[in-house]
């Protein structure tokens, strides 16, 4: 790949090697041509979404580089659920064994009321496949350390992408410039690609905050008797979850609260200990118990998003929360994000520069729809979390047919779903 500065001079070519021994270069190059159909990839944006894509990519002899805005790898965030459709998808690229060594699996889930009444879960629906909570930073370094040497680049943030005779050129604000046949943009809720396509999001408050902390297990006295099951509490317009990270070493903590202020879509966004404290006054003990041993907490705000009309252009297309943000009540976001990778390495698998539209174009008709509904999903969900129901046996029924309903969810293959949307389009020269 050829990079130029900002006075246009060419800075290097670099050839890159990944698992498949692909060779990685500018269309321009004319000293290797041997690989000149081989379509060359880039990713915006290094977080789970645009890392899992890139290895899923790599994994069917694709051409894959990951053009992260971040300077380094940076130690923030907290849990990540990685549920069993993501989990599925995960282990057919080798992953499995360095996720069971950070992560702790999940055995269940428990809710309960706010004063500890357990709530019966007994309708949900098992996938046969292990899910597991994470830390992320901890799972974006396993990530990261996946990737081929010299595939990742950090201090890359996008200026501009101009698609043009069959390419697309990247702008970058350090003064660098990349040629690309397809462009993915994985870049977040506040995507630059995104713009790039002309799409716009507006933000609807939920009139909720979160509050985001980890503690470590040994500090709480019930920590140990849950084992890896997840533990909601709900009831009085807000819900507290609780799951172990880190191979149960720190017990990652959400709390979902009433509030009329704005507050950022951020993860480092400093919160009130006792202000959080405040709002669960009277609670079961374990929840105060968990709050009261909290060092520190973030604040984070939680906006919805209507689904976009579209996601793609010939060359450029979207992943993850640039495509399809969610609120977090399904824990799905992570998993949908892998998802969207699988696909998007199915349908690109085999591909000539003129499929390119027409592939990126079945790749939104496939993920359009199912993210759409899982959107809805998580949105009625964390009403649901957040009602108060004074009759317990129609709370349980609810609780009972979402428990039921939502094995859609998670028993779904997306790269197999792809693979068949795959083979029937092409018996129908639809693509191709």
């Amino acid at each position: 790949m050829v990079f130029h500065s900002r006075q246009g001079k060419r800075l290097q070519a670099t050839t890159l090697t990944c698992r498949t021994s692909a060779t990685f270069l500018c269309r321009t190059c004319s000293k290797e041509n041997v690989m000149s159909e081989q379509l060359q990839i880039a990713i915006v944006g290094g977080g789970i979404g645009g890392l899992t894509a890139a290895l899923a990519l790599r994994a069917r002899g694709l051409n894959v580089t990951i053009f992260e805005q971040a300077g380094a790898l940076r130690e923030i965030g907290a849990g990540v659920s990685i549920q069993p459709n993501a989990a599925l998808l995960l282990e057919r690229i080798g992953l499995t064994d360095g996720i069971r060594k950070i992560g702790s699996a999940i055995t269940g889930l428990l809710h309960r009321t706010s004063v500890g009444e357990l709530i019966d879960t007994s309708a949900r629906t098992s996938t046969g496949v292990q899910g597991y909570n994470v830390h992320r930073a901890e799972f974006l370094k396993l990530l990261i350390d996946a990737q081929p040497e010299g595939t990742l680049h950090f201090d890359h943030r996008l200026s501009a992408a101009k698609e043009t005779n069959g390419h697309v050129q990247l702008t970058f604000s350090n003064g660098e410039t990349v040629d690309a046949d397809i462009v993915i943009g994985a870049d977040g809720i506040h995507s630059a690609l995104k713009r790039q396509i002309g799409l716009k999001t507006y933000p609807s408050s939920e009139g909720i905050m979160a509050y985001r902390g980890l503690i470590p297990s040994e500090r709480l006295s019930w920590a140990n008797d849950i084992g890896g099951r997840m533990s909601m509490w709900i009831g009085k317009g807000r819900s507290f979850l609780c799951y172990p990270v880190s191979g149960g070493r720190l017990m990652n903590m959400v709390a979902f609260v009433p509030t009329n202020l704005d507050s950022e879509e951020s993860w480092t966004a400093p919160g009130d200990v006792r202000a959080l404290g405040a709002e669960y006054a009277g609670w079961d003990d374990p929840v105060l118990e968990t709050i009261g041993a909290l060092d520190q907490t973030f604040r984070w705000g939680i906006y919805d998003r209507a689904p976009l009309p579209y996601w793609s252009t010939d060359r450029m297309t979207l992943l993850g929360d640039a495509a399809h943000p969610m609120v977090p009540h399904l824990g799905q976001g992570a998993a949908q994000a892998i998802e969207d990778g699988f696909t998007l390495a199915v349908l690109l698998d085999g591909a000539k520069r003129k499929d390119v539209p027409k592939r990126l174009k079945a790749y939104e008709n496939l993920r359009i729809e199912r993210t759409s509904r899982i959107q809805a999903v998580a949105r009625d969900t964390g009403r649901f979390y957040r009602a108060e129901y004074e009759n317990a046996s129609e709370r349980d029924r609810l609780m009972g047919k979402w428990m039921s309903t939502a094995g859609w969810i998670r028993g779904h293959d997306a790269e197999q779903i792809a693979e068949e949307a795959l083979l029937l389009a092409s018996r129908d020269e639809a693509i191709e």
